[in-house]
């Protein structure tokens, strides 16, 4: 009965050492995709930090050249009304304009979307029609 009990102990002994190289190596497959993924997931978030970067770069660089456009484009004007010994500019006109929409209307200029004045120098006013609906005068 020895013999038996040997025997059959043998067959199980291999089978739990195949079974146990076959799960050294399935753990070690395991840590090998857990690493390959790892590093995968590190050049993906690199990848994507570096697209991120490049295109911070190239709206910087857009939003420069619009600058640029726009600086180029821009021209000082620069009106003056002169009517019997008096002198006014449209600077000034403007700003006595933005002054009343913000202090008397209790407004905020980046309200202000289109501004009209109408210079009638023989009343000494300027008359000013803003976002196409508010009306009002200033002396000049």
């Amino acid at each position: 009965m020895k013999r038996a009990v040997k025997e059959t102990e043998k067959p199980s002994v291999k089978t739990a050492a195949k079974e146990a190289a076959a799960a050294v190596e399935k753990n070690e497959t395991v840590k090998t995709v857990a690493k390959a993924a790892g590093r995968t997931a590190k050049a993906a978030e690199k990848t994507v930090k570096e697209a991120a970067k490049k295109v911070e770069e190239v709206t910087t660089e857009a939003k420069k050249t619009v600058a640029k456009a726009a600086e180029k484009k821009a021209v000082k004007e620069t009106v003056y009304l002169q009517y019997m010994g008096k002198e006014i500019s449209k600077d000034d006109l403007m700003k006595q304009v933005k002054d009343i929409w913000t202090k008397q209307m209790k407004k905020k200029v980046g309200d202000m979307k289109t501004v009209t004045l109408y210079l009638k120098p023989e009343e000494n006013k300027a008359y000013y029609v803003i976002n196409g609906d508010v009306t009002g005068s200033v002396e000049m």
